[in-house]
């Protein structure tokens, strides 16, 4: 009797179209794979396709050339810095009444 293995099944169809993607694109970003997979196969979530792009790395099917985070203005602008700076002000205030 043969036994599975456990946990999820290493095959994907989702990281095989990533390679196909990237056989004839040669480099690309995540969130570019996201949108050109999104016009050729059934649209996923940009999470799935960094999760696959990260599972293949693991497996040594995609090579990582480099991490880049992008710094800029975005539509939310300064909302989210601004949130939780006012939060721990508010939290600081709270525990200075307290104490």
């Amino acid at each position: 009797m043969d036994k599975k293995p456990r946990g999820r099944p290493i095959k994907s169809e989702i990281r095989q179209n990533l390679i196909e993607i990237l056989y004839f694109k040669k480099k690309a970003y995540g969130y570019e794979l996201h949108k050109i997979y999104n016009e050729i196969f059934p649209k996923c979530t940009n999470e799935v396709v960094y999760y696959h792009l990260k599972k293949g790395a693991i497996l040594n099917l995609f090579k990582v050339e480099k991490i880049v985070t992008e710094q800029g203005n975005y539509s939310w602008g300064t909302a989210v810095k601004e949130y939780f700076e006012n939060k721990e002000k508010q939290m600081n205030n709270e525990s200075n009444i307290i104490s």
